[in-house]
């Protein structure tokens, strides 16, 4: 062992005036360990709350799509569906149409998205089948009602079917609101009977989305042969920003590639905002800690003030005498950032294996609190609590240093 490591050891024990570690020093020590678990949780929790936000998405939308600027609609998708299987990237594809509708009950009606998927591929690249929470996903002609008439089928949002008070075997209508070539061209309606009811947690999309067969929404909006775009599901949605620029430079204009995270960018940025934000604010606890190293190290050295002078008499040096301080502040810090990371992995781990906090699943999108556990995350918590102890012990330590051996011991 170091010499100046022995003497910051030997000083952190005790002084001749009790027990200097079992009273202030544990103060610091115990703000490292809270504001580090405190980290540590955040941005395990931020880790899981992520994963889950996207995992979500993806189960509704796709890794990523190919559509056209401004949504003008791809009049010879067969032959970019035919270009995208040379790359073996890309799994599975579907053709998709979106467009704006009115829905009508026998007494409300709104405004919504109308989006047209193609079974049973559309399930091969988002399989939000899991998301049904009644009825079923079905767009065949339903069996006829009180009036003897058939319609086909159509699945809408939760919110969306909650607002109207819609329920499995109801009908309604729909209203095109697409815009038109010919300003005299009445827009299309068509009758539909509810067939499903979908819950994706996203509010946005199960208070404004309906779903019907790509055939009647080609119908609806008169889009003939065209499809609004195509959505791909690939080897991983890692690589969906490296797909996607392979194919932007592939296909010209006005054909788009775009990935999951170009789909919903605020959704995604407002979640790394959080994080960063937690991870500063948090920052705050261990910076009040490292304040109360500051303070604990100048009494330190004013406690020691006669034994100083005697090392100094010895020959100890200033670089010497300074280390010992600094040692000595990062020691706290270190105990402080291993307790606190220990007990930020305890509680994670509880909460990854038992779900001890559960949250309401008809307010937030999952039912219970996600934590995933990141080294990287332990890693710079640790270092900026380390950092930020070493750096509390400088002018304490370069204090220490600028006594001299004489006044030190006469002032004893």
């Amino acid at each position: 062992m170091r010499f100046e490591t022995f003497i910051a050891l030997r000083y952190l024990k005790s002084t001749r005036k009790g027990h200097l570690f079992s009273g202030v020093s544990w103060i610091a020590v115990m703000g490292l360990v809270i504001g580090v678990a405190a980290l540590v949780i955040a941005l395990s929790v931020m880790n899981g709350y992520e994963t889950e936000v996207r995992s979500s998405f993806i189960r509704v939308f796709s890794h990523a799509r190919v559509r056209t600027y401004l949504d003008r609609g791809l009049s010879n998708y067969p032959s970019v569906m035919d270009s995208l299987q040379s790359n073996n990237r890309i799994k599975a594809m579907t053709p998709y149409i979106i467009n704006k509708g009115i829905i009508r009950t026998d007494l409300d009606q709104t405004g919504i998205f109308i989006r047209g998927v193609s079974l049973p591929s559309a399930l091969d690249v988002s399989n939000f089948r899991d998301n049904l929470i009644e009825g079923k996903l079905d767009f065949e002609r339903q069996p006829p009602d009180s009036t003897g008439r058939s319609w086909p089928g159509i699945v809408v949002g939760s919110s969306l079917a909650e607002r109207l008070e819609l329920n499995p075997g109801q009908s309604v209508t729909l209203v095109s609101l697409a815009e038109n070539e010919s300003l005299s061209q009445m827009p299309q309606i068509i009758r539909f009977t509810v067939t499903g009811i979908l819950k994706t947690g996203f509010f946005d999309i199960d208070d404004n989305y309906a779903y019907v067969s790509l055939n009647m929404a080609s119908m609806l909006f008169q889009m003939r042969s065209q499809v609004s775009g195509i959505e791909l599901r690939l080897d991983s949605f890692q690589i969906a920003d490296e797909v996607v620029a392979n194919l932007n430079e592939r296909f010209s204009h006005p054909i788009l590639a775009e990935s999951w995270r170009d789909m919903n960018p605020n959704l995604f940025a407002w979640v790394q905002i959080q994080r960063w934000t937690f991870f500063l604010v948090l920052s705050l606890i261990i910076l009040v800690a490292a304040f109360n190293i500051v303070a604990i190290q100048i009494m330190m050295s004013l406690d020691k003030k006669t034994e100083i002078g005697i090392l100094k008499a010895m020959g100890a040096t200033q670089t010497q005498i300074r280390r010992i301080f600094t040692f000595s502040g990062i020691i706290i810090g270190a105990m402080g950032t291993l307790v606190g990371s220990a007990l930020g992995f305890v509680i994670c781990w509880l909460q990854q294996t038992y779900r001890l906090l559960a949250l309401p699943s008809d307010v937030y999108i999952i039912d219970w609190l996600p934590v995933i556990m990141r080294e990287r995350d332990f890693l710079i918590v640790a270092v900026t609590a380390v950092l930020l102890a070493f750096l509390a012990s400088v002018y304490p330590a370069s204090r220490a240093a600028k006594m001299t051996p004489v006044s030190a011991i006469r002032e004893e």
